[in-house]
């Protein structure tokens, strides 16, 4: 009897998803041949400003994506794309190619942080969707109870389970919490001048994280961080745990937690930091 032997074949997701790696690797190849073109060129130069025409056309999709996670705070969708296409342009022109990160990396802080400015210099005056604002009241009200029967500050993950959402979806309403005026975070939390004030169950300010404008232009930074590293950060800044009661958490010492955490730091800030 012979023995047919054939050819694996690839699956059409498989082929799929190795195409659209290949493609994106291949713009950002482009990407970055512009960008290096782009910092050779004199200002004023036809040959400069077509790049730079290129190139707002190829990030301009990435632009519109990150002015709609601002869509539900009261203001025209075309009014941010506009805030955010301005970004964009600054990001191409401020960026500086032979610094060896992605371009990613310095555009979304760039653009993130231009968006949240632009709610700034008009106040504040924002709309906080409604289910953030239950979810926050949630938080608000079983935080207490839950850091004495843990013995601890609860985590992100603890306030999740308790709630039974996600992760994300907790972070997003404490990132809310801390994004508008001032007056919403001194609503009292239970209701009464008894209970203590919103404000105080998202700590101090940490002057380690004074530099960062804005979370969600961290998560792509964050990625790249050892999964050890972002549980730690995780603890720290959104859980608002000590050093003792992570290194406590982890099983490693609170010095280990102390570089651990500086280290860190210190790649998320030269991440943040424009060229």
């Amino acid at each position: 009897m012979t023995t047919m032997v054939g050819q694996q074949k690839t699956s059409p997701a498989t082929s799929d998803v190795r195409t659209a790696t290949s493609t994106r690797a291949q713009n950002d190849a482009d990407a970055l041949a512009l960008l290096t073109l782009l910092a050779d060129l004199p200002a004023g130069s036809p040959d400069r400003a077509r790049a730079r025409e290129r190139l707002v056309k190829m990030y301009l999709p990435l632009a519109e994506h990150l002015a709609r996670r601002f869509r539900h705070r009261g203001e025209l969708m075309d009014d941010l794309v506009q805030v955010a296409s301005l970004a964009l342009l600054k990001s191409i022109d401020g960026f500086d190619p032979n610094r060896g990160a992605a371009f990613t990396s310095y555009a979304i802080p760039m653009i993130v942080g231009e968006l949240k400015r632009h709610f700034r210099d008009k106040g504040w005056d924002v709309r906080v969707p409604r289910r953030l604002q239950e979810l926050r009241l949630e938080i608000s009200k079983i935080s207490g109870d839950l850091a004495q029967k843990l013995g601890r500050s609860p985590t992100v993950a603890d306030l999740a389970a308790q709630l039974e959402v996600s992760d994300e979806e907790v972070i997003e309403a404490l990132d809310c919490s801390q994004a508008y005026r001032a007056l919403s975070l001194h609503a009292p939390v239970s209701g009464d001048d008894s209970g203590g004030e919103l404000m105080d169950l998202l700590g101090g300010t940490d002057p380690e994280m004074e530099s960062v404008e804005n979370r969600a232009a961290l998560r792509p930074l964050l990625a790249r961080l050892p999964e050890r590293e972002q549980k730690i950060i995780a603890m720290r800044f959104f859980g608002n745990m000590t050093q003792s009661q992570i290194a406590t958490e982890i099983g490693i010492s609170q010095m280990h937690v102390s570089r651990l955490l500086a280290h860190s730091l210190q790649v998320l800030r030269s991440g943040l930091t424009p060229a």
